[in-house]
């Protein structure tokens, strides 16, 4: 027990070394990680115009008119929302409109009845909160003429949600198959989001789980190696800026700390 102690607090101390050399870093690469999901399907929208529109024609026959708005819509909201989270110019906007946008598919691509996409988009809404408790100020009180505590930031909520919601992205990534490094995978894996749900060792627990994702998105989804002609180079590229931008979201949790509501925030005041 002594000596797992002692590789855990050596572990704590890289990790915390690994911060500081990038703090001032961190929080760029966790913004730029976050909206890459936004960037790659709005310059999709961009590129596949008229394929975009014809989709939706025939999915919804809705018409010209209606299809071409709503891939107007997802063009200028998530290329003007990623600009906007990059330049941290009126971010609480920015973060509104991706999640809106993030909303609208899960309508418009029927996301809502497939658990797989439904949970990466509840983990990229994750990633958004994070985001978003990142450029708000620290203060004010839940309820007018209460006195501010801990426990009642908003931005501390933020974090607790932003936190819950990542974690079904690595849901998503389990897989049930009968081999040594998968299930020690799983395990492992589910171990530390559990930590970073719950806020116990969590700089450490979210510096782990990036370099972990990190590995099995360029390993799973290695969508440069498919010709253009397949259809599942698309599949794969979708999966890819998805998982980079939940790996944002961890980043901002590295970056941020977990906030007031996690263990190890309940610790300090011992």
């Amino acid at each position: 027990m002594i000596q797992q102690q002692e590789v855990l607090s050596k572990a704590e101390d890289i990790a915390d070394q690994v911060i500081r050399n990038g703090k001032y870093i961190l929080p760029t690469m966790a913004r730029v990680c976050l909206i890459a999901t936004f960037l790659e399907d709005g310059l999709r929208m961009w590129f596949q115009w008229n394929e975009q529109r014809e989709y939706m024609d025939m999915s919804w026959g809705c018409g010209k008119f209606l299809a071409t708005i709503f891939v107007l819509v997802n063009l200028i909201g998530q290329l003007g929302g990623c600009v906007m989270v990059i330049g941290r110019f009126k971010v609480s906007i920015a973060c509104g409109v991706l999640f809106f946008i993030v909303v609208l598919q899960t309508f418009a691509y029927s996301i809502l009845w497939d658990m797989h996409f439904l949970f990466r988009n509840l983990a990229l809404i994750g990633a958004l909160l994070l985001v978003l408790a990142e450029s708000r100020e620290e203060g004010r009180s839940l309820f007018a003429g209460v006195p501010t505590l801990g426990e009642n930031k908003p931005k501390n909520f933020l974090q607790l949600a932003g936190r819950i919601l990542l974690a079904f992205m690595f849901i998503t990534l389990l897989r049930f198959e009968i081999a040594f490094m998968q299930i020690f995978l799983d395990i492992v894996g589910s171990i530390l989001m559990l930590l970073v749900c719950i806020g116990y060792k969590t700089k450490l627990s979210a510096l782990l789980l990036v370099l972990l994702l990190s590995c099995l998105n360029f390993y799973h989804n290695a969508w440069w190696t498919i010709p253009d002609y397949k259809p599942l180079r698309d599949f794969l590229k979708y999966d890819f800026f998805q998982t980079l931008s939940v790996v944002g979201g961890l980043l901002m949790i590295v970056s941020l700390g977990p906030g007031g509501v996690s263990m190890d925030e309940h610790k300090k005041k011992y």
